[in-house]
């Protein structure tokens, strides 16, 4: 009954926020993991690709620091670093420039997870302090999202990810895994609904003569160009730079403004051993057996040269 209960609450407030963030006009968007939560099952495609880059278009850098191996159900932290140079401003959604935000997703093994808070030390509480990570879902507990955060102070981004136990989960072993990440700076050039931001390059829809480039009280474009037919007017969204002029020759697909875009997304991965206490105890005592064994024989064949070069003087 509890867990009837549970799910049905999950259900309700995954409804309520779907509907909240439809509400909210996309222009105001900057990298928000829900859109991506409530339109892919798997964040990761067929090729590899995550979709994150979907919105994303520049590429980007980013790196990755974890253990190559661990122990079952232990916590440690996996480090998302997504650098970028200092003083860099973005176009915000009203046009004005502001801070650059990041955001990142780490894929994990199945049965690797976000770790419990109680298990956390008070180390790794003081890292993830004012960062919330959360599951993509409740079917892929072993991918992680976070963001938007402001990104002057989150370049590096820590994960408390918790390792699991083949001793209780049959469906895990003590074997090599592959672990994929991504990172992004700064807002997308493509909304959720296919429409561009005002972070990204316009261009012109039509081949013809630049005839007047208008601005109103909103820092909003007018650019009309005048085709062998009719006239066509290109709406520019305000914090663009026009880059054409008046009584300009443009074809079709030429850019319109200069690119604002100052960040992008990048994804990499890397791997981690899932290692049993027994084999590495194991391993140590072989180890120990074979460091013995030659210590032994060293002396022995000491003791039988000594015993040469006796009977060799008698």
């Amino acid at each position: 009954m509890k867990n009837l209960f549970t799910k049905k609450a999950n259900i309700v407030v995954s409804s309520l926020m779907a509907f909240i963030s439809f509400l909210i006009p996309f222009e105001n968007c900057s990298a928000f993991p829900v859109y991506a939560q409530q339109a892919y099952a798997n964040p990761r495609e067929a090729t590899g690709r995550l979709v994150c880059a979907n919105c994303h278009l520049a590429q980007k850098p980013v790196e990755i620091e974890s253990p190559t191996s661990v122990l079952p159900d232990t916590v440690f932290e996996a480090v998302l670093k997504v650098p970028y140079a200092d003083g860099l401003k973005q176009v915000q959604a009203n046009g004005t420039k502001g801070g650059l935000n990041v955001g990142g997703i780490v894929i994990l093994p199945e049965g690797f997870k976000l770790a419990p808070k109680d298990r956390l030390s008070s180390e790794l509480k003081a890292k993830t302090k004012g960062v919330y990570v959360q599951p993509y879902s409740d079917e892929k507990p072993n991918i992680l999202v976070v963001g938007p955060i402001a990104g002057d102070n989150h370049r590096e981004i820590t994960f408390p990810i918790q390792s699991p136990n083949p001793a209780q989960d049959k469906n895990t072993f003590f074997i090599k895994y592959p672990i994929y990440v991504g990172g992004n700076r700064g807002r997308g050039q493509v909304n959720p609904n296919g429409e561009k931001t005002n972070n990204t390059v316009y261009t012109s829809s039509s081949a013809g003569k630049v005839q007047s480039i208008e601005k109103d009280d909103k820092d909003r474009y007018t650019v009309t160009i005048k085709t062998d037919n009719n006239t066509v007017e290109e709406k520019i969204p305000a914090g663009l730079d026009v880059s054409v002029r008046k009584g300009d020759l443009v074809k079709v697909d030429q850019p319109l403004t200069y690119d604002p875009n100052v960040g992008g997304f990048g994804q990499n991965e890397t791997e981690i051993v899932l290692q049993s206490a027994g084999r590495v105890t194991a391993l140590i005592a072989f180890f120990f057996t074979v460091v013995i064994s030659q210590t032994f024989f060293v002396l022995k064949k000491k003791q039988y040269e000594k015993v040469q070069a006796a009977e060799m003087n008698f």
